[in-house]
């Protein structure tokens, strides 16, 4: 697949996931399974998507000094994308994931030093040779990635996360404007209140992807809606990491040069693929599977 160079802005974690049976009670002692542990984090997920989609992406990210953190880097290494980082001193970004027998997940966080690069060092990356730059709104340095995109030509997508604007959207709508296209899960939409949708493309976005739960995502812009469904019922294991994959496998297939109605349709594909199996970047298919995966489902 191919097509130009994206760049990945954001966050790196060590994600371990948990099967539990319930939620236990307040000092109640609970038994639970280590499904995986693996490099985690929604922007290096949606990195290793677009790679496994055939995508070129690189990805700038902070990791800080721990033991793990060389392990985290070397297995995106190995899937073949192309990595700019530095260690920080401190802790690196350590997700718990708890996954109950229906598939739907609790999300710990500790942030540590790796949930967003410095401004010090955003300013010091370069976009030359890069097509599309992908982020999420954490810390001060994606103000200036944005604005360096736009300085560069480049196209840019967000990921817009509940966390990233805890005090409405309006602080973010110099941010917005001009993005090729907004991700937003269907929390995000409602934390933005009445016609979400509406009011990010009044803010200057060109395009919205909505993530629609097990019943797909939806595409609009200005003029266009377009919704991409899974035909049938999806098996649940672990949605962790699904929007992500979503993103990440959308964005390389645009960059590809398909339309966006196409790019939608794989990309959800592909996310459901991921939700029936534990983890999120160890649940991403490759094309292969992903090939294999479409046909069986369109029987």
């Amino acid at each position: 697949m191919a097509g130009g160079k994206a760049l990945f802005v954001g966050d790196i974690s060590l994600d371990t996931t948990l099967q539990l049976g319930y939620i236990p009670q307040p000092d109640e002692k609970l038994h639970v399974r280590i499904d995986n542990e693996s490099a985690g984090g929604v922007i290096s997920n949606a990195a290793l998507a677009c790679r496994l989609a055939g995508g070129n992406p690189v990805l700038a990210i902070e990791t800080g000094d721990d033991l793990f953190a060389d392990s985290l880097l070397a297995s995106l290494q190995q899937a073949g994308i192309e990595i700019v980082s530095r260690k920080m001193p401190g802790r690196t970004c350590r997700a718990i994931v708890l996954i109950e027998p229906h598939g739907e997940k609790r999300l710990l966080l500790e942030p540590g030093v790796s949930l967003y690069p410095s401004l010090e060092w955003v300013q010091s990356l370069s976009l030359a040779g890069i097509e599309w730059v992908h982020t999420a709104i954490y810390g001060e340095g994606a103000g200036h990635l944005i604005e360096q995109a736009r300085r560069a030509g480049c196209k840019w997508s967000l990921d817009l996360e509940p966390a990233t604007f805890p005090e409405g959207i309006a602080p973010l709508y110099p941010l917005l404007e001009g993005a090729e296209v907004v991700f937003c899960n269907q929390r995000a939409l409602a934390q933005l209140g009445e016609n979400p949708v509406q009011k990010l493309l009044k803010a200057g976005v060109k395009a919205v992807v909505s993530t629609l739960g097990a019943k797909g995502a939806s595409y609009a812009t200005s003029t266009d809606y377009a919704e991409a469904r899974y035909p049938l019922t999806p098996k649940l294991v672990d949605t962790t990491g699904a929007g992500d994959c979503l993103a990440g496998w959308f964005i390389a297939c645009l960059l590809a040069g398909n339309s966006a109605a196409f790019s939608l349709q794989e990309a959800v594909f592909a996310a459901t693929y991921s939700c029936g199996r534990a983890g999120a970047q160890p649940s991403y298919p490759t094309r292969q599977q992903l090939t294999d995966f479409q046909q069986a489902s369109l029987r």
